[in-house]
């Protein structure tokens, strides 16, 4: 059946605007027999504010690009040594809410860091998973035509200093962390191996295709 294929797209790292594009185009063009697919990527240092953002929360980008978005939130930071998935599934079809897709996306990432004994949790008011208070795991998504796109970005090992230059996802003095120091997954590779595998169960797909790149 078709919805109980997953197909997963490994992209490498990748300058964020084309891949958006690319996301884009293929939600546009979608029909109902469309695969549901979960790109998996790292991107070069951006800013991505979205569609609602407010540009005091704009602290001092100095040479990082700021790029306007078509998700929801505020502003976050992309770069390398941040796991990056972008759910495109038709959830329509999926029979899933869109609350039901943040919780399950959430509750993913919860369940991946929990294996490394760590305590994870959401928040109703404030998307996105936290360690004591402080966030780990960022989440923005978009639907069109019953179809997401965007997703999650998860600290593993990266330069945290660029959050510093925003107030991340619109609060001023939040402070970051990444897997790597708490004892979670090493590399962005391991983490994205391991949340494949939650996001993927808790979401009911039962069969799993890997691709490398956007055209194989």
């Amino acid at each position: 059946m078709q919805t109980q294929t997953l197909h997963i797209r490994h992209l490498g790292r990748q300058d964020y605007e084309s891949i958006w594009h690319a996301m884009q185009e293929y939600t546009d063009n979608r029909n109902s027999d469309s695969q549901d697919q979960l790109w998996i990527v790292e991107h070069n240092p951006v800013f991505t504010q979205g569609q609602a953002g407010k540009a005091e929360h704009i602290l001092n980008p100095g040479d990082i690009p700021v790029i306007q978005v078509d998700r929801g939130g505020q502003v976050t930071y992309h770069g390398p040594g941040q796991l990056v998935l972008y759910p495109l599934i038709d959830i329509k079809r999926s029979k899933l809410g869109v609350r039901q897709l943040v919780n399950h996306i959430e509750q993913s990432i919860v369940d991946m860091l929990n294996q490394y004994d760590i305590a994870a949790y959401a928040k109703a008011d404030a998307p996105g998973v936290y360690i004591n208070e402080r966030k780990v795991a960022s989440l923005g998504l978009r639907i069109r035509k019953g179809c997401s796109f965007h997703g999650l970005a998860l600290n593993v090992d990266m330069d945290l200093a660029p959050f510093q230059r925003i107030n991340p996802c619109g609060y001023a003095g939040l402070e970051m962390v990444q897997c790597k120091a708490l004892g979670g997954p090493q590399t962005v590779t391991e983490a994205g191996d391991k949340l494949v595998q939650t996001l993927s169960k808790i979401l009911g797909y039962q069969d799993l295709v890997h691709h490398q790149g956007l055209k194989e």
